[in-house]
């Protein structure tokens, strides 16, 4: 997947880095992270610049944000209720979604865009939630740099570091990294798992409370 993100990226250059992460923010899930790494790995080879990579992360982290918040606002909890399914939002996604918003507002915009899937589908539950549009845009921005820059940067720093081994110790720096990435995952799911049962919870004791 590497190989060919570097395929895409010798041919289109800084656009397709915001065409894929935008789309994957905008509710389609795609490997947006992915293509930013590979971007960061391209520019510690010298063949971008790792500004413009961060930049076009950004760009497209933001405007696909907006484009699901707006998207979620038409359609409503009740439509993505319905057909959500067909593009991975499924009913324990949207109970999470109502969940985290509800007890955390504006920090899910930012914190989800750090979770793969949740990623995806911010804009999207944030808009079908109502949330205020000011909070959301501001979070969406915050969340967007510090993500860009903190994958975008972090994978440079590893790209450059990579190339200053050699032998045995580059192959034991690869597994490192592997794993460290591996374990990062399984953390993450992991956690989505524990949330998700929280906000089923949350959802039957909200429907059994009096009126």
């Amino acid at each position: 997947m590497i190989h060919n993100f570097h395929h895409l990226l010798h041919v289109y250059g800084y656009p397709v880095i915001t065409a894929i992460v935008g789309l994957e923010c905008a509710g389609i899930i795609l490997p947006g992270e992915t293509m930013l790494v590979a971007a960061a790995l391209a520019a510690s080879h010298g063949h971008l610049k790792i500004g413009f990579v961060v930049g076009a992360a950004a760009i497209g982290a933001v405007v696909g944000n907006l484009i699901g918040y707006c998207v979620g606002r038409f359609l409503g909890n009740q439509v993505l209720a319905r057909h959500g399914w067909r593009v991975g939002l499924t009913g324990r996604r949207l109970a999470l979604g109502r969940y985290m918003y509800a007890r955390h507002g504006g920090k899910m915009v930012f914190f989800a865009r750090f979770a793969a899937v949740l990623r995806s589908f911010s804009g999207l539950l944030a808009g079908a939630n109502a949330m205020r549009w000011r909070p959301f845009l501001l979070w969406t921005v915050i969340g967007g740099l510090a993500w860009s820059g903190s994958i975008g940067f972090g994978a440079f720093w590893l790209g450059n570091k990579a190339k200053q081994l050699t032998g045995t110790t580059s192959v034991a720096f690869a597994v490192v990294t592997v794993a460290v990435i591996c374990l990062a995952l399984y953390l993450a799911r992991r956690n989505e798992h524990r949330l998700t049962e929280q906000a089923l919870a949350w959802e039957r004791a909200s429907v059994q409370e009096p009126v």
